[in-house]
């Protein structure tokens, strides 16, 4: 990814500001590029409404087909532009579509100054055209995003969603759109897994960890399922203290400041938290 987002550097300053003055200047973080999960993402859409899972199941079919998807992944990750998206006040008086989801997982949602950005808003956008409706953008925190749907509060839920069985207990998943993993984020001087070469090295040392070792993840995530452990996701967990956080650059900026040793959060959002703290130092 190119594309280093303000909000993301904003929210990194506001933090380490707050971690106080004096605080040494950190080294950086770096990926450990190795896909701990393969995953699957996508949309969730309200039970209640069978006919606007059929019309987003088309419509991803549409964008993949006529290269608009991929032009969205490029506005994002390569060199286009990410596109500005606008949300309508909430009107149970006119024709809506109420996407719920949490903006703080750059590049899929997160939010400057007013506007939305990122590769699930746009196609939010676009979706809400296709479907001759006013688009309406429910920004909340991600554990729940899909109860929001749950309950007919939202139409859509689309937030980096990786498809659980969990999660079909709210949603009528959609097709996928998108694979994705799990990653590490270290200390940049940190040598811990510098001779992990495959997934199961990084497993392999995971498991010498005990309770000591404090491991950042975004709440409610796959993230989160694979620290603790989950048997609907087939993780076994390990024996460390798993400390959640509202976004993952939070995450990030905690284990800067030394009160965690690792973060693993999605592959993409690592990416670009990573670009985006790197270019402070």
């Amino acid at each position: 990814m190119k594309k280093i987002i303000s909000l993301v550097l904003v929210s990194l300053l506001i933090v380490a500001a707050l971690a106080g003055c004096g605080t040494k200047k950190s080294s950086g973080v770096k990926v450990i590029d190795i896909q701990l999960t393969e995953e699957e993402y996508a949309f969730g859409v309200d039970k209640n409404q069978p006919e606007l899972l059929e019309e987003v199941n088309k419509f991803i079919a549409k964008i993949k087909s006529d290269g608009t998807f991929e032009k969205i992944l490029n506005n994002n990750f390569g060199d286009g532009t990410p596109q500005p998206v606008t949300s309508a006040e909430l009107d149970s008086g006119k024709d809506q579509l109420v996407v719920a989801t949490n903006a703080a997982f750059e590049p899929f949602e997160y939010m400057t100054g007013d506007k939305y950005y990122g590769i699930d808003m746009e196609i939010a956008d676009l979706l809400a055209k296709h479907l001759g409706k006013e688009l309406v953008i429910s920004n909340m925190e991600f554990a729940a995003v899909c109860l929001s749907v749950g309950q007919s509060k939202a139409d859509i839920a689309m937030a980096g969603l990786s498809i659980t069985e969990e999660r079909k207990e709210y949603v009528n998943f959609s097709d996928k759109y998108y694979d994705a993993a799990q990653k590490l984020i270290v200390k940049a001087d940190d040598k811990t897994f510098d001779n992990a070469k495959t997934a199961d090295d990084v497993v392999a040392v995971l498991k010498k960890f005990d309770k000591n070792t404090k491991i950042g993840v975004q709440n409610g995530t796959t993230g989160q399922f694979y620290v603790e452990g989950s048997e609907d996701w087939g993780f076994e967990g390990y024996n460390v203290t798993c400390v959640g956080y509202s976004s993952g650059s939070l995450a990030v900026q905690d284990m800067l400041n030394g009160n965690i040793d690792f973060v693993i959060i999605d592959e993409a959002p690592a990416e670009s938290i990573a670009k985006a703290i790197n270019a402070l130092n």
